[in-house]
Order: C-alpha cells, then structure tokens, then sequence
C-alpha cells in the first residue's frame, strides 16, 4: 500500500502504536492486510500495560503498608522509651513506701523527725507525680480479684470473709506503663479454709 493512499484506520493503528518498540512490531505483520499482527501486538501491550499498573498498585499498597508500620514503631518507641528506666526505678518507689511505713506513729509527731518523714513522703509524691507524667500507673489489687494479666499470685490466704481467688494481701506493688505491663503485682489470694 502506498504512503499517499493511507486509510483513516490505520491513522488509528499508528496513533495507537507510537511509542512502542520496534522489538514488539514485525514488520511482515504490518503489511499483513487482516492486521491480525498488530492487533496481536496490541493485545500484548495492553496486557503487558494492564500487569504494569497491577504491579504500581501493589508497590504503592505495599509502600502505605511499610509506612504505616514505620509510624506504628516510632509511636511505640517513644511511648515505651523508658520502660527500662522505668523498670529500674520502680525499687526506689518501693524503697521509698518502705521507709514511710517503717516509721512509727510516736516518731511521726517528734519534732527531730517530722522533717525527714515530711522530706521522704514529699519525694515519695514528687516520683508519683513523675510516674504520671510518663503514663507510669500502679495496680489495684486490693479487693480485686485475681487478673492473671496484672497479677501474680505469692501465696494463699484461708479466709471466710472474702470470695476465694480474691486479692487479700499486696507484698509488691504492680505497675502499668499506658497498657502494657511494666511490674505485676505480688499478692496473696484467698481461699477457702480447710
């Protein structure tokens, strides 16, 4: 077929084909008069084109995803950043509600005294406070019952007052950090008497 007598169907087919590989055009398919050549081409470019754009949708699904889990970790890790510290610290709060307990009512109202207990619950509130800050929070037992979560049990306690499985004794205080577990608490649980 000559260049002057160019059908507007093959504008089409050559509008369509411009960009393409040589690699993909043959030649002798183009001169075929049925087309059925470059239509075989076009069928295996535009499936070609079609696996493109599945595979950008999967990389960019996949990209959100990373992401996504990126800002999960970062939230996480300032979150719980001090969890070792915390952890450490939490023998010095006991340390200090120790020494609070330790001392007698006779020497609370001694005037030589009443400073160094005021001084010791006054840091004692000032390590709460700070505690609160960081999302640091005790937990209840008392009266509770048993959360395996939160609690480990030390001992049983017979007791006809409360239910059996029932917090009746706190021997370590327990600590939350926002929702996770940082210490649990050591308790001793009622059961029924023999």
């Amino acid at each position: 077929m000559s260049d002057d007598k160019k059908r507007p169907q093959d504008d089409a087919v050559e509008q369509e084909l411009k960009g393409v590989p040589e690699e993909f055009l043959d030649d002798e398919a183009g001169e075929d008069q049925s087309g059925e050549g470059v239509e075989d081409a076009l069928a295996q470019l535009r499936d070609d084109l079609e696996n493109a754009k599945q595979e950008t949708l999967y990389a960019k699904a996949e990209t959100q995803n990373l992401r996504r889990r990126m800002e999960k970790d970062i939230a996480d890790a300032r979150a719980y950043a001090a969890t070792g510290f915390a952890r450490d610290i939490l023998s010095v709060a006991d340390n200090l509600a120790r020494a609070i307990q330790a001392v007698p009512e006779d020497l609370r109202e001694d005037d030589k005294f009443k400073g160094l207990v005021a001084g010791i619950e006054a840091t004692q509130r000032e390590l709460d406070k700070v505690f609160g800050q960081h999302g640091i929070s005790r937990i209840a037992a008392m009266g509770l019952p048993l959360d395996p979560n939160q609690h480990q049990a030390m001992m049983e306690i017979p007791s006809d007052e409360h239910e059996p499985g029932t917090v009746v004794q706190e021997m370590q205080a327990g600590y939350m950090i926002r929702d996770r577990l940082l210490r649990p608490a050591m308790v001793g649980v009622s059961k029924k008497p023999d």
